[in-house]
């Protein structure tokens, strides 16, 4: 039964709700505020979406991947050595961190089943420590939101989908409705590997097989594209080093290229009708010189594979044929751009490898 109280306390959060929104949604003060983006998708940037004083309990070496569940916190995998799991507050505050057997932490898919929610996290195998690198065999698990782990999938020798020669260092996962689950080992041979929801090898594909336009070359992301309905459902690939994403079918037939002109894109993010990935690289003759290669920023595809909007970037331009021009980084905001989670108001928290031992920066979306 509603009483008068519980719509008096329903209106205050409201009210509160309401007021909130409002001071984020403040116009941009050009003297102060950078501003992001092309189009319908500008954004303000929040550099300082973290509070100050948060490395102290919760350091951070690289920020690599960020998803939300539903009750509104955000896991951030990253690579430190003793602490490669990060849970925010919507507000940037950090929760908690935790996690030390993923030295190699670098992707990070979120799995709804049933209403029950689970984290796919990809240890790549590539880690530093102290003044060394090292890499060894990487390896994807399923965990639940507390870290508890479900099951691990190795390397695919032990399924008989690899040589024993062959490299294994993933990089991402991706979820079909029916919970098979895709593997990109983007640091590794390059493939596709497609297991069943309870990690059973059922395929590969991708690689370095068949026609040159139809390859993988550092096959860094991968997510399941539903746009067009679960019975049209396609995987998103990403070939970093071609500046491209290509498309399969859920059974690994190539379906078409994505090209992102410029632009070593990371994973793909679907939200809406459009697609988001950060942008780690790019082919600005200038940024490449400096060093660190300060370069980086986000590309927003729309559902006909159009780059609509290049937060940090240039103008999209495309010619008469349809070819797009080179994106370069145009404003020094984001450094190497490696993910984009895409909260539910249409704002972006992106995370940024190699960037100096910074946390996530926030673009609030302002148009």
């Amino acid at each position: 039964m509603q009483t008068r109280r519980h719509f008096f306390l329903t209106g205050l959060a409201t009210a509160a709700a309401a007021t909130w929104t409002r001071q984020i949604r403040a116009a941009p003060d050009p003297k102060k505020d950078i501003v992001v983006g092309h189009g319908a998708h500008r954004y303000k940037v929040v550099k300082d979406w973290v509070p100050p004083g948060q490395g102290r309990h919760h350091p951070i070496l690289n920020c690599h991947e960020m998803v939300q569940v539903k009750d509104g916190r955000l896991f951030m995998i990253g690579d430190h050595w003793d602490n490669q799991m990060l849970i925010y507050k919507p507000d940037g505050t950090i929760i908690d961190s935790w996690g030390g057997v993923w030295p190699g932490g670098h992707g990070l898919t979120l799995s709804n089943e049933n209403g029950e929610e689970f984290l796919f996290v990809c240890d790549s195998g590539l880690w530093k420590s102290g003044g060394g690198a090292y890499r060894q065999t990487g390896r994807v698990a399923k965990i639940d939101l507390a870290g508890r782990e479900i099951f691990s999938i190795s390397h695919p020798m032990s399924v008989g989908a690899y040589e024993p020669e062959m490299i294994f260092n993933p990089t991402e996962t991706a979820i079909a409705p029916n919970g098979d689950i895709y593997v990109a080992d983007g640091y590794g041979s390059n493939y596709v590997l497609r297991y069943d929801a309870r990690g059973r090898f059922i395929q590969r594909f991708g690689g370095k097989d068949g026609p040159k336009d139809q390859q993988l070359n550092n096959a860094h992301g991968v997510a399941v594209d539903l746009r067009a309905g679960a019975d049209k459902a396609t995987v998103i690939v990403t070939s970093r080093v071609d500046h491209c994403f290509r498309r399969f079918t859920l059974d690994g037939k190539f379906i078409e290229t994505i090209p992102v002109n410029g632009c070593k894109v990371c994973r793909p993010v679907i939200s809406g009708d459009h697609l988001y990935a950060g942008v780690c690289w790019s082919t600005d003759p200038v940024a490449s010189k400096l060093p660190n290669n300060p370069s980086g920023f986000t590309v927003i595809l729309d559902a006909q594979n159009k780059v609509v909007s290049a937060p940090g970037g240039s103008q999209p331009a495309y010619d008469d044929s349809g070819v797009m021009a080179a994106l370069t980084r145009a404003q020094p905001v984001i450094d190497h751009g490696h993910d984009v989670c895409v909260l539910a108001n249409g704002d972006l928290i992106v995370c940024q490898w190699n960037a100096y031992q910074t946390y996530p920066l926030k673009l609030e979306k302002i148009a």
